[in-house]
């Protein structure tokens, strides 16, 4: 057997040092079995690099190779979650340039058996003047909402930073929610994110207090329950889903958020588990797809066997500060030649350093994640020397 490829990185104290990669792991390209829980994974947008654009305020999407990674999720029996903020929706992304992504989406659904999309519903084309208002808020959701469904898209309810902004009690959180929801087609999922993700969401559902912002949110989805698939909650707090799992209505899914402990959380307990919804999904979508298929002919141990070297990775690319995980997830497609370059939407491509991406590469080849160790560490050494290091 040839030997491995081999790269010098640098360490978390920036010395350089040799790294071996491991021989990738044989890991499907499609799904390999059914699935016994919902797998959805926010994936994320592929800038074009060509454009002759602003890449501080135009939204140049390379729209073949996007869709070209939502066909793999399918392919590998996961869902899509559109215009999420894994998509960059609020930090790059613009609602105009979202309802263009949804629509190619779903196009590109159409004739696919099982190709499930959910598309990220929330108000962002609201312009920040100081002045808005609750009622401003639910007209946003009810544009948005419309212009979704109209194309044949499900919604995801994202949270709304201007509601944070302008809900002075968690009856207005209710009255939003209960609003919206009783005139959507079909059942939604309603996300949860915590300030981790977005500082500016800090206090929603009308409470610094977690438990009782879980309070309300249990109240107003189990009021509503015939028109909620789901809640994603994204808090990072493995235990508060649990609880909250544990108080939804009979047929309301939970889907986790939970970046850092999604594996335990989907394998779930006597009283039951959490399906997925999920940013790192577009990271590890083949050794996910092996994993689930796993867990549902029974086989527990070769779920955590495959997933469980994924967790660090994991762990590595949402760690704070949580809001730029986006830039590893577009990392790894670029070695993993998923897209041809590392640029992402606004430049954000800047958003981690050297020091932490040559720890993710690492953290990749752990978990058989390379699947061509050559072009990975070609590519690394292009970016590398960027950084006026080799050459």
């Amino acid at each position: 057997m040839a030997p491995m490829p081999t790269i010098t990185l640098p360490g978390p104290d920036g010395r350089l040092a040799p790294f071996a990669t491991s021989p990738p792991a044989a890991l499907p390209e499609r799904a390999p079995g059914p699935f016994d829980r919902v797998a959805i994974a926010a994936a994320h947008v592929v800038a074009d690099p060509m454009a002759d654009a602003d890449p501080r305020a135009d939204r140049a999407i390379d729209w073949d190779a996007t869709i070209a990674l939502r066909v793999r999720l399918w392919d590998l029996g996961l869902g899509v979650a559109e215009a999420m903020d894994t998509a960059q929706r609020g930090d790059g992304l613009d609602w105009p340039a979202s309802l263009e992504l949804i629509r190619r989406t779903l196009d590109a659904a159409r004739g696919r058996p099982g190709a499930r999309v959910h598309c990220g519903c929330g108000t962002d084309d609201l312009v920040p003047t100081g002045r808005i208002t609750v009622a401003d808020v639910i007209a946003a959701y009810e544009r948005q909402a419309e212009a979704i469904e109209a194309l044949g898209g499900r919604l995801v309810v994202m949270a709304s930073r201007a509601l944070a902004d302008c809900a002075r009690s968690p009856d207005q959180y209710g009255l939003v929610y209960d609003r919206l929801l009783a005139q959507v087609r079909e059942p939604v999922i309603v996300h949860w994110l915590g300030d981790a993700f977005d500082p500016a969401l800090a206090g929603y559902w009308g409470s610094d207090d977690l438990d009782l912002a879980a309070d309300i949110l249990v109240d107003v989805v189990n009021r509503n329950a015939a028109k909620v698939d789901g809640i994603k909650l994204s808090l990072l707090d493995a235990d508060r889903e649990v609880a909250i799992r544990r108080r939804l209505a009979p047929g309301v899914r939970m889907y986790t958020g939970d970046d850092l402990h999604f594996a335990a959380l989907i394998a779930g307990d006597a009283h039951g588990h959490s399906d997925a919804l999920l940013g790192i999904l577009d990271a590890i979508a083949p050794v996910a797809s092996a994993a689930l298929a796993a867990l549902a002919r029974g086989d527990r141990a070769r779920y955590d066997a495959l997933l469980g070297p994924t967790l660090p990775l994991s762990r590595h690319v949402f760690g704070a500060p949580t809001p730029h995980y986006k830039t590893g997830l577009v990392f790894l497609a670029w070695l993993n030649g998923l897209q041809s370059h590392f640029t992402m939407i606004g430049g954000r491509q800047s958003a981690r350093g050297v020091l932490h991406l040559a720890e993710l590469f690492r953290l990749a080849d752990a978990a058989g994640l390379l699947r061509d160790p050559g072009l990975a560490c070609a590519r690394m050494r292009a970016l590398l020397v960027t950084q006026g290091i080799g050459g």
